[in-house]
């Protein structure tokens, strides 16, 4: 049962990552490679102001949503909307887009490697304290029932807001024409920007979370989570956030039960084989769409 719970907490965790990448890729067109950076990024400056200022859980996940933000709204306007002035078509300019997420991915990275010396780093000093509860043979700490509450909430905002308000409804009609979206007022460079400002945030409330759920983590654990999200989105299907959902907790499942049965060196392959094995039999994921964006 304790298994299931952490494939859970998991699955909600990566989740929480790839929700706002796989709205982007699915509706503005836009695969961000910088993602898993801006998630770890959020986390190191979340790290570095609570050394000097002890703060509770809830301000660090406001503080980390409020640099992914940051960061993602400065790699759309700085690297992503360049790229697409010079060169308007997304399918010709797809290629460039994602070198340039690589690019910025680098950068961060790199920084942060200098300011941490590649050492992991953790919340320590933050005054939230980790406590672990039993509900009868089950132990879940107050980490995890937040991740849960976490993921579940903003997923369920996320597929309101894209089924019922305005705005999220002009998101997903830039993703199935956006000729048609523009022709109708739909303004895709402001969709665009806010798009990535919430993938950002909740790359961000993620990497917050993730260090208090583990201890702490590295530079280079963005890394590996983005692959993790990757593999997610495609299985789930790109877009969709019932497929993020669906994605997230089957990868999360299976990398638990092979890690106890062998060990975390096989998650990577886990996440791989999944997707392989999707774009086998299911190419568009299990909720995809047939078209998910046009030129």
């Amino acid at each position: 049962m304790e298994i299931l719970i952490n494939a859970v907490t998991l699955g909600s965790l990566y989740l929480l990552f790839a929700l706002g990448m796989s709205v982007a890729w699915g509706t503005i067109g836009i695969l961000n490679f910088a993602h898993g950076s801006t998630f770890m990024f959020s986390a190191m400056v979340a790290y570095f102001v609570v050394q000097t200022v002890a703060l509770p859980m809830w301000a660090m996940v406001l503080l980390g949503a409020a640099v992914g933000t940051v960061l993602s709204v400065l790699t759309q306007a700085l690297v992503f909307n360049l790229i697409l002035r010079r060169n308007p078509d997304l399918l010709k300019a797809e290629m460039q887009i994602v070198v340039g997420g690589i690019g910025t991915a680098s950068v961060l990275l790199a920084i942060a490697q200098h300011y941490t010396k590649s050492v992991p780093f953790g919340f320590s000093a933050s005054t939230f304290k980790v406590a672990t509860y039993q509900l009868g043979p089950v132990h879940i700490s107050n980490v995890q029932l937040v991740i849960l509450v976490a993921a579940l909430g903003l997923a369920g905002l996320a597929a309101w807001w894209l089924k019922s308000a305005r705005a999220g409804l002009a998101l997903r009609a830039i993703g199935v024409n956006p000729e048609v979206a523009s022709l109708m007022g739909v303004d895709r460079s402001r969709m665009a920007l806010g798009t990535m400002a919430a993938a950002g945030a909740l790359a961000g409330i993620a990497g917050v979370l993730l260090t208090y759920y583990l201890g702490s983590i590295a530079a280079e654990t963005g890394d590996s989570f983005l692959i993790s999200a990757f593999a997610a989105i495609i299985l789930g299907g790109i877009g969709s956030v019932a497929g993020v959902v669906t994605g997230s907790m089957i990868l999360a499942l299976a990398e638990t039960l092979v890690v106890t049965q062998l060990s975390g060196t096989w998650a990577s392959a886990v996440a791989f084989g999944l997707i392989f094995v999707v774009l086998l039999f299911l190419p568009r994921g299990i909720f995809g769409r047939k078209e998910v964006r046009r030129t």
